[in-house]
């Protein structure tokens, strides 16, 4: 499977990640591990989770994700096979969020255990704190860098700014920079990448590893109607882009789909990969086919015609003139 650099310092990675959000929520533990099994064996070895996953699930605490994957390495012996990604800084309990030095260093032990490995490839502020100095949130990161226990480190859910200000941070303090964003990107949520974050990724040549690549299965083409999101786990999440705008994306999804022999999320997926900066799009797999069609996304080669296609159906002027009528 093709690889690509994960920013100008970082690993190699396949170009899908899957998204490890769904272990403990809408996959449970034994279908995870048969998940993270066919995965690996199909060339999928970037794995992406936090340590809020799945906080918001009834009855969880958060850490329910990285304790699945944490089993999953223990019974199978494959840590040294896998890119592992997770995150810090959301909030898992009452006082317990932030990127202030203290808080980063407990949770990066609390991670560790859970994972039940002694080292985390990439370690990601799971968004931007902006209560605590830069300085200090990248001296943290940096001092784990340097003792193993964390190989790079990632930033999600910044500014183009802020993102800008702390790499400057690092390079004046010579402390481990940010190699990665994980930003909010797909078909149907391109304005604040395209315009704020672009420019900085290439001026640092960051690698880009976007959540929510199928707009919570929107792009997929399961939900053509109010009525398609009013039982699903994800369906408040998408009903903002059920109107005349959201189903004509999907339908030109449809079209060059159709056009490949191909399926709307794998194509979704291969748009995204095709655009300026973007390394590893993140989506998560809750059954065989869901996990069949990240692993054939990455083999999925769209041609100009299609890729320009997606991009005027999809392009932000295009929205907003369709949702101010």
């Amino acid at each position: 499977m093709d690889k690509r650099k994960l920013g100008s310092a970082g690993p190699e990675v396949p170009v899908i990640c899957l998204g490890g959000n769904v272990f403990g929520w809408t996959l449970p533990e034994s279908e995870a591990f048969r998940q993270l099994d066919a995965a690996l064996e199909a060339g999928l070895n970037f794995v992406d989770t936090a340590d809020v996953y799945s906080r918001w699930v009834p009855g969880n605490k958060g850490g329910e994700s990285e304790t699945v994957i944490g089993k999953w390495f223990a019974k199978s012996g494959k840590r040294n096979q896998v890119i592992l990604a997770t995150k810090v800084g959301m909030e898992m309990s009452a006082g317990k969020k932030g990127l202030k030095a203290a808080y980063i260093k407990q949770s990066v032990e609390d991670s560790l255990k859970r994972l039940q490995t002694d080292y985390i490839d990439i370690y990601q502020a799971h968004k931007d704190d902006a209560e605590t100095p830069l300085e200090e949130t990248l001296s943290a990161f940096d001092e784990l860098v340097k003792q193993g226990k964390i190989r790079y480190i990632g930033a999600s859910n910044y500014s183009g700014a802020r993102l800008a200000e702390a790499l400057e941070t690092s390079r004046s303090n010579g402390f481990a920079r940010y190699i990665s964003l994980q930003p909010h990107y797909n078909l149907v949520e391109r304005q604040d990448y395209e315009s704020d974050l672009l420019p900085v990724v290439a001026k640092y040549q960051l690698g880009v590893i976007p959540y929510f690549s199928l707009a919570a299965g929107f792009l997929t083409g399961k939900y053509r109607s109010k009525q398609d999101t009013e039982k699903a786990a994800r369906g408040a999440m998408v009903q903002k882009y059920v109107n005349d705008w959201g189903l004509a994306v999907v339908a030109e999804l449809d079209d060059v789909s159709n056009a490949h022999a191909s399926t709307p999320a794998r194509v979704a997926l291969a748009w995204l990969l095709a655009q300026p900066g973007i390394t590893a799009p993140i989506a998560s797999a809750t059954n065989e086919k869901q996990l069949t069609d990240l692993v054939e996304a990455a083999r999925l080669h769209l041609d100009a015609g299609s890729i320009q296609k997606l991009n005027q159906v999809s392009a932000p002027d295009v929205a907003a003139g369709l949702l101010v009528r």
